[in-house]
């Protein structure tokens, strides 16, 4: 049986109804709640979300809205962060600190906003505070999100579950559990796919490049033929031991070395070539994932997105479900406009919108969720799954990583056992070598190992996690009335991300 929260909505928000109704929509589903809208004034009320706490109805528990916000979120800075029962919530520039509930007639008042406070980390406002850098990468120098570690504590997702956890103070029943099988949590890998096969003149320049004169013996066995990058039987292998499967992700367009130098840094390989479909029928048949690395100028053009993941299809001989960009290359001033373009491809979901250089989620949550349009002002259809951490992070992007490599890890996992999230890792296919890359493939399967030893762990494809969600969103909607999105049941045409929308 699936508990219902019982939700009054004032109508004065009504100019922001559609990013209030795709908040409150996003924060039930994570948390687990169906939801019945009911009309202002009415009576058993679980949550009221007002403007004037003097005119709300009676409810179990009052949410003060702050309509300003809603209208200007451009304008709101993040300056730290607040405990509230164990959780890490964010701080607005204006808040009153007050992240304590307080009693008032017999109902839970929170004077803050949290629903604005999640809708503006989960569309992406928060992160257009910083300067864009090359790539499209965001610099957070000095930044709460740095300085405080609060990329790794998953604020938006915080917010849901200290909601959650103050309807249960009211009687409310848990939620629907977010994995199968009780797990606490789930985690998944996907292996980007970018130097399977070295250039041996050049791979020992950067073996030099990462280790200087002590990796002089590991650069001539490459050169030598001795080492390569070949590995995807290594990892299957260890997964295997593992007990778990995950994905990799092939990038579908043949670059070179001349665009590499020139600013197109796609990789050298040809997912057309014998052995590569041999690969792909092996991993097929033994439950791993193949997924898109989306090329470095993907994003720009629906027509390269959709050609890239139609000749993966047909060299791999089955569907493309999910897909991460080379690079994290997004459209680097509009995001969203990529996002739509996965919608409009078709695919099940993405797993792009993550930091290069710092450890944790970008969009702060560790649950999936459907990314927010600005525009169209609606979700867009294709999942997000947030990726946490990539294996560079505490390696060649260290300096913006500061500390040990365990204890940053140990603050991921925790962070997503708190929440009941989704730790999904970025390790790359070339650094199983432990030789090449000390430690890399070393730090990865301690993680995993860590994880399995506490139990109720659900290890999956990310393809079969975006599933799994799926069907839980769906589940949770048909048990619901109310928070309409009318824009998702509209058609869309099909558009590049340099056309207006």
């Amino acid at each position: 049986m699936i508990p219902i929260v019982h939700l009054a909505i004032d109508p004065a928000l009504a100019p922001q109804r559609p990013e209030i109704t795709y908040t409150w929509r996003t924060l039930l589903t994570g948390m687990g709640y169906g939801w019945q809208e009911l009309p202002w004034n009415a009576s058993a009320v679980t949550i009221a979300y007002v403007t004037d706490p003097a005119l709300a109805p009676s409810a179990q528990i009052v949410i003060h809205a702050q309509p300003e916000r809603w209208a200007n979120p451009q304008q709101v800075r993040l300056i730290g962060h607040t405990q509230c029962h164990g959780y890490t919530l964010p701080r607005l520039e204006g808040d009153t600190s007050q992240a304590y509930p307080q009693v008032v007639n017999g109902s839970l008042h929170i004077a803050d906003d949290p629903i604005f406070a999640a809708f503006w980390l989960l569309s992406g406002y928060e992160e257009d505070q910083y300067p864009t850098l090359k790539h499209g990468y965001r610099d957070l120098s000095g930044s709460p999100m740095l300085t405080a570690g609060l990329l790794r504590r998953g604020l938006a997702s915080a917010i849901g579950c200290w909601l959650a956890d103050l309807l249960q103070r009211c009687g409310l029943p848990p939620g629907m559990p977010r994995w199968p099988n009780n797990a606490v949590l789930a985690a998944s890998c996907g292996h980007d796919v970018d130097y399977p096969e070295v250039v041996r003149w050049l791979e020992p320049l950067r073996i030099l490049y990462r280790q200087g004169i002590k990796g002089l013996r590991a650069a001539i066995d490459v050169i030598r033929g001795r080492r390569n990058h070949w590995h995807f039987h290594s990892w299957m292998a260890l997964e295997e031991q593992l007990g778990t499967r995950s994905a990799f992700y092939f990038v579908a367009r043949q670059g070179s070395l001349l665009e590499y130098a020139t600013g197109r840094p796609d990789p050298f390989y040809d997912v057309q070539e014998p052995h590569f479909r041999q690969l792909f029928r092996e991993l097929s048949a033994a439950g791993w994932e193949i997924g898109l690395h989306a090329s470095y100028l993907a994003y720009t053009n629906y027509n390269i997105l959709a050609a890239e993941r139609e000749r993966l299809a047909t060299a791999s001989g089955q569907p493309i479900e999910g897909n991460r960009h080379h690079y994290w290359h997004l459209d680097p001033y509009q995001p969203e406009q990529t996002l739509l373009m996965h919608e409009q491809v078709g695919f099940q979901y993405d797993a792009s919108l993550t930091h290069n250089h710092y450890m944790g989620w970008r969009r702060s949550s560790t649950w999936p969720f459907f990314p927010w349009h600005r525009k169209l002002r609606r979700a867009i259809r294709t999942l997000q799954l947030p990726t946490g951490w990539m294996d560079d992070h505490l390696f060649g992007q260290k300096q913006f990583n500061p500390g040990e490599r365990h204890i940053l890890l140990n603050e991921l996992r925790e962070t997503v056992i708190q929440q009941g999230g989704l730790l999904l890792v970025d390790v790359h296919d070339y650094v199983y070598d432990n030789t090449l890359f000390p430690n890399w493939a070393a730090t990865y399967r301690g993680l995993w190992e860590e994880l399995a030893t506490r139990g109720r762990v659900w290890f999956a494809t990310p393809a079969a996690i975006a599933r799994h969600w799926i069907t839980r969103a769906n589940q949770l909607a048909a048990v619901s009335t109310g928070l309409n999105e009318e824009a998702m049941n509209q058609p869309l045409s099909l558009k590049t991300s340099s056309q207006p929308i």
